[in-house]
């Protein structure tokens, strides 16, 4: 089951009747809506994705050849990117592509089952349109505000997210009306419109809960969303909106606010160029000649290609400064070709996503970057010390695919000559050669985190013409298309995440929890104890970097008290915050790593469990012995 096969728009037909001449002509004017639409923000998105790539690789261009960097392409650059991740939430809408949780739905009649896909639309239709007049006041009151370089008004960037929100408006309501019958899509309607209708009558008894209220919102209307097949996003947003406000009085401007601060980061412009030098990689036959290669050295080694994706993650971390970019480099080169020797794609996508844990503190990690920066603590002594923590969480997760995979059945798989291996490696070299390539660029200073993928996207599609000569160009588009797409579905539950974040940092639930941590006894391992599951549950809703800001500096004065050293104490933490991360329901990095690798959640779930407490067994033997973290620090 993919995730296509659940679209949020409940492209389901159920109960659907034959059509009147009336509906018939009404559904083929929806139908030219929606393909003029469709066909007007594919190709927007596509040009900003090509637009994005040229400026970046002009910014490196004009800094380390002609020495003299162009001050305006990273403010330019980001801009653009905050209009490609709304347009690409809009073709996601579309095509069915926000992650979601469907699982529970397997257990309805096909009635209810319909019921539900209605209101897994009119849900985000609801948030959209109480959304939507604070977006057009934010971006009004952005037009005050000039940018530094370009010197324009900051509505050109903010305009995006109001702009984003009405195409999205207007595409949910077209699918819902072309795919469903009207009395389905009422009682959808009136089901949603009670909810929001009851919350709101309900907000004064809500407000003198206090603490309570975090609960209400941030586990039970997250939670009953999420399962009841809501986007994820969408679940994340809903619930922040309800807490804002029904029990505070912040403006509603705020949460527009929050939602612009984390889809902007431009660290996250990695995020689609690396998805799109994936797609690159794979169209230019690189990723074939690697996997050939990779397959001759450990294909007739049981669960070899799984090893082989543990140990493609260590190389390529840390590149990017953003994990889901580092899984969209290797998800496309490794997970077609594990699928096709039957792997489970359920067991792909939770081995994907706990590799993204395990590699958190593969420098140059951005965590990493965040931590020294909030806490003072040598960024180089950080660097040096994560390294061997991260080879021993990925040998507790080789513990796990070897047994998984110690009863594969191996029978038509031939072990290869040295001959054929040398054979298959020249062809191979290139693609080998990439992961270095981008890790050099950002060492030597050529290029930074952000901007290397574009050195690997030109290299890759150098390669492509004259080494492997295969470059379909009739590819192209559909490739940036699907490269805006998937961006927009992951940036958008990023931003829905770091607006959650902030409500919850507005409740004073932070500086509460450094005063509890620091009383419980047990001295440097009490505190550990109690710090993990602490980050974990962090770690879920608040993604490491906004936790290490919010959290930083209240606690690493106290672990250094009791006694943890505090490059220990980042190690752990950040281990921590990644199993949080990287777990369902509620972490966003695993439904990133579905929409990476285009596998239904549900399929992970079953999986991911097992590598979970594999990730864990690592964390408490990193945490048991400082060493590992700090052995290497007077080399």
């Amino acid at each position: 089951m993919t995730i296509a096969e659940h679209p949020v728009s409940g492209y389901l037909e159920a109960g659907r009747g034959p059509a009147s001449t009336s509906t018939r002509g009404l559904a083929r004017a929806f139908a030219a809506l929606d393909r003029g639409l469709c066909a007007a923000v594919e190709t927007a998105a596509a040009g900003l994705v090509v637009i994005e790539i040229i400026i970046l690789l002009a910014g490196v261009i004009s800094r380390y050849v002609f020495r003299s960097p162009l001050v305006w392409s990273d403010e330019l650059a980001s801009i653009l990117f905050l209009w490609l991740s709304m347009l690409g939430a809009v073709i996601a809408l579309r095509r069915g592509e926000h992650m979601r949780m469907t699982g529970l739905m397997r257990y309805l009649g096909q009635r209810a089952r319909a019921f539900f896909e209605v209101m897994a639309t009119t849900a985000p239709l609801a948030l959209l349109a109480l959304i939507l007049y604070p977006a057009f006041d934010y971006a009004i009151e952005e037009r005050f505000i000039v940018t530094p370089a370009l010197e324009i008004s900051n509505a050109w960037r903010a305009a995006a997210i109001p702009t984003g929100l009405v195409l999205m408006t207007i595409t949910a309501t077209i699918g819902l009306a072309r795919r469903h019958r009207a009395p389905l899509i009422l009682a959808g309607i009136i089901a949603t419109v009670g909810i929001v209708a009851a919350f709101w009558l309900a907000g004064p008894a809500l407000q003198p809960l206090g603490r309570y209220n975090l609960i209400i919102f941030f586990v039970g209307m997250v939670g009953a969303n999420v399962f009841a097949g809501v986007p994820i996003a969408f679940s994340f947003a809903l619930a922040t909106f309800g807490y804002l406000a029904l029990t505070t009085t912040t403006p509603m401007m705020v949460i527009v606010g929050r939602l612009d601060e984390g889809m902007s980061h431009l660290i996250l412009l990695a995020v689609p160029l690396f998805i799109f030098l994936g797609t690159l990689i794979e169209m230019t036959g690189m990723a074939r000649a690697m996997i050939q290669f990779l397959a001759s050295l450990l294909g007739h080694v049981r669960g070899g290609l799984s090893y082989v994706l543990i140990g493609a993650m260590y190389l390529v971390s840390g590149i990017s400064g953003s994990k889901i970019a580092d899984m969209a480099a290797i998800s496309p080169v490794l997970l077609p070709e594990m699928q096709r020797r039957g792997a489970k794609p359920g067991d792909l996508v939770a081995l994907l996503a706990a590799t993204g844990a395990q590699t958190e503190t593969i420098p140059p990690s951005i965590v990493l970057i965040t931590i020294g920066s909030v806490t003072g603590i040598s960024i180089a002594a950080l660097f040096t010390g994560g390294l061997l923590p991260a080879l021993v969480v990925g040998a507790a997760l080789c513990v796990v695919v070897w047994r998984r995979y110690r009863h594969e059945d191996l029978s038509n798989v031939r072990r290869h000559s040295m001959r054929e291996i040398a054979k298959l490696a020249l062809p191979a070299l290139p693609a080998i050669l990439l992961p270095f390539v981008i890790r050099t660029s950002v060492v030597e200073g050529v290029a930074t985190a952000t901007e290397v993928s574009t050195i690997g996207i030109v290299y890759a599609a150098l390669m492509g013409l004259l080494a492997y000569r295969q470059f379909p160009w009739r590819r192209l588009k559909p490739m940036l298309v699907e490269t805006a797409s998937l961006t927009g579905a992951i940036i958008f539950i990023v931003g829905s995440a770091t607006a959650m974040a902030w409500g919850l940092t507005q409740s004073g639930f932070s500086q509460q929890l450094a005063q509890a941590m620091a009383a419980i006894p047990g001295g440097a391992y009490g505190f550990l104890a109690i710090s993990i599951p602490a980050f974990v549950i962090l770690g879920s809703v608040l993604e490491g970097i906004p936790a290490i800001v919010l959290f930083g500096p209240l606690l690493f004065p106290i672990a250094k008290q009791a006694g943890v050293h505090e490059v220990h104490y980042a190690m752990v933490v950040i281990f921590a915050m990644g199993i949080g991360l990287f777990s369902p329901p509620f972490g966003v990095g695993y439904y990133g790593a579905c929409a990476i690798s285009k596998i239904s959640p549900d399929e992970g779930l079953k999986h991911i469990w097992g590598y979970v407490v594999a990730l864990f067994v690592g964390l408490v033997i990193v945490a048991a012995v400082p060493w590992l973290s700090t052995g290497f620090l007077k080399f």
